[in-house]
């Protein structure tokens, strides 16, 4: 049993609203001031299927979902039996009882009961929430002040349904349980939303974006708020014209960004490489779902490592950074476009369904962020777009302008013409190896390269989201240890990860080769003692996770 932690699972099928029942679940705990972590389930299917929401709060921050619910509320049989299980000591399950008869939990009749509206099945995830609502004893005014405020059509269907599954759940079940309230109200934000905001707080220009899950949902957020600060967000008809589209609007002085996921930067590494030789700053969000190919298309995983750290022909310079949590991905996603614009270069933020798609309560500070600034040089007579400079940036000019500025995707000498003489040759990519040096001196003394949780017991190495889940394990386990989670992967953060070397670490990751394992081997020269790794595209649980980890320790 988790004792400082409430869960509510809601499954059903695609259709039924069970998402949306999470979401409006979710700002229930919200309105009584507690802390949430939210995570959506759904197959690859508009109808039909198997999907579900849990949703995890607390009174402190919660760091990740766990599958033990108090309470679960399944529309389905194939619901009702995935999720039987996933009950803690004493939780209740309710269930649809015109499609399932079981002695075992509670059953409403939620289907024939919304014969006599129009919504008719699409109520459910309203009576969904209703049910929990009364399960945790929050006032039938508050129920409705949420239906009115979420469920804007059918307001007066959606209330005389829900007033119905409410008067049923309390007075029928008895040993419901009383859910205190918190602190204050806070803000909830999907990790995609995040990366968003981020990216507009730190001065993006434009996005191009074609739909791949897990990092659509960016696109529809810039897309909501750019008439609110003058954004361009275009979705062009392939992941190849993104790319490029990108790179062109880099060059007329816009801070770009692009979204995707594996098969669709795979499409795009031609022009990765492309914005690696023209030095085009260029910033992509690389959310990882299962591969290889299709793979798992709704689900998480953590292995485009080894893709993001290698993709593209030729030797040049990209900045790999990865976010642990919701918040961090605001920050950093403002930091990522700073560096990418400062040192003309593209970066990669890698990402993963986990962090891009849940949602949690945050506390974020626009006043923290990095606005985004380029390193503009003077537009004379002998403008020189590759100029050798000891610092291997050279000096940035947009047109309109009196001054050639020429970006070539041939090698080519200090004005952007095509050469293929060695002795240039040569010289070009020692400027740009140079701006790699000038990189990891600027990261030493201004960049925060690596997240430290814990100042005793074991090391614990991690990345990415899988931060979060590691966090929530060792409170529940009540394991003392210190987490290590390096932001920055590419240029890897050596100075910072030394001192760990000759000392035994765990490793926890979401990959079946360990891709994360291995770059702590060859990059940092640690020595890994246990490698924990899940592949089969859940995010960990924090219970299995602790039980992992108090078997290694």
């Amino acid at each position: 049993m988790v004792k400082d932690v409430f869960t509510f699972l809601v499954g059903g099928k695609a259709g039924e609203g069970v998402k949306k029942a999470g979401a409006v679940g979710a700002q229930i705990f919200i309105e009584k001031g507690l802390q949430i972590f939210r995570m959506d389930d759904y197959m690859s299917l508009i109808r039909g299927g198997h999907n579900f929401s849990v949703v995890s709060t607390a009174n402190r921050k919660i760091n990740s979902h766990y599958m033990k619910a108090n309470l679960s509320v399944n529309s389905d049989k194939r619901s009702y039996d995935n999720h039987i299980d996933h009950l803690i000591e004493n939780g209740m399950i309710i269930y649809n009882s015109d499609e399932i008869t079981e002695s075992k939990g509670f059953g409403i009749p939620f289907t024939s009961m919304t014969k006599n509206y129009k919504m008719g099945n699409l109520m459910f995830g309203i009576g969904a929430v209703a049910a929990l609502a009364a399960y945790i004893d929050y006032s039938k005014e508050n129920l409705y002040n949420v239906i009115k405020k979420e469920y804007k059509k059918g307001i007066e269907d959606n209330i005389k349904y829900a007033t119905e599954i409410y008067d049923i759940v309390n007075s029928k079940i008895s040993n419901k349980f009383s859910l205190a309230g918190g602190d204050i109200k806070r803000p909830i934000i999907t990790g995609n939303q995040a990366i968003s905001f981020g990216a507009i707080a730190g001065g993006l220009d434009t996005y191009f974006g074609y739909p791949m899950t897990p990092a659509s949902s960016i696109l529809h957020s810039l897309a909501k708020y750019a008439s609110d600060f003058g954004l361009a967000i275009v979705h062009p008809e392939s992941e190849i014209a993104v790319i490029n589209m990108a790179i062109g609007a880099s060059f007329a002085g816009a801070k770009s960004m692009v979204g995707t996921s594996g098969g669709g930067f795979a499409l795009m590494v031609e022009g990765f490489s492309l914005a690696g030789i023209t030095e085009a700053p260029l910033l992509i969000i690389l959310s990882m779902r299962p591969g290889p190919a299709t793979g798992v298309p709704t689900y998480t995983e953590q292995a485009d490592l080894n893709f993001a750290l290698y993709a593209g022909h030729g030797d040049f310079l990209r900045i790999l950074a990865s976010p642990a949590t919701i918040k961090d991905a605001f920050y950093l996603t403002a930091e990522m476009l700073d560096l990418v614009c400062k040192f003309q270069t593209p970066g990669i933020l890698l990402t993963e369904k986990h962090l891009s798609e849940s949602a949690m309560t945050v506390d974020l500070d626009i006043r923290d962020t990095i606005w985004a600034e380029f390193k503009i040089g003077k537009n004379d007579q002998d403008y020189k777009r590759y100029l050798y400079t000891d610092d291997g940036i050279s000096p940035l000019s947009f047109p309109p302008s009196d001054q050639l500025i020429k970006w070539n995707s041939y090698e080519h000498d200090e004005y952007g013409f095509t050469t293929e003489d060695s002795e240039i040759t040569a010289n070009m990519h020692d400027k740009r190896y140079r701006k790699g040096d000038t990189l990891k001196e600027y990261m030493k003394s201004n960049i925060k390269t690596v997240n430290i949780y814990g100042d005793q017991g074991p090391l614990i190495f991690t990345y990415g989201s899988t931060t979060m889940s590691v966090l929530e394990a060792l409170h529940y386990g009540d394991i003392k240890a210190r987490v290590i989670q390096p932001v920055y992967l590419s240029p890897f953060p050596i100075w910072d990860i030394e001192q760990y070397q000759n000392k035994p670490i765990i490793v926890v990751e979401m990959s079946k080769s360990g891709q994360f394992n291995n770059l702590l081997k060859e990059k940092g020269g640690l020595t890994v003692k246990n490698l924990i790794n899940k592949y089969d595209g859940r995010a960990f649980d924090p219970i299995d996770l602790s039980i992992k980890l108090m078997e290694v320790l």
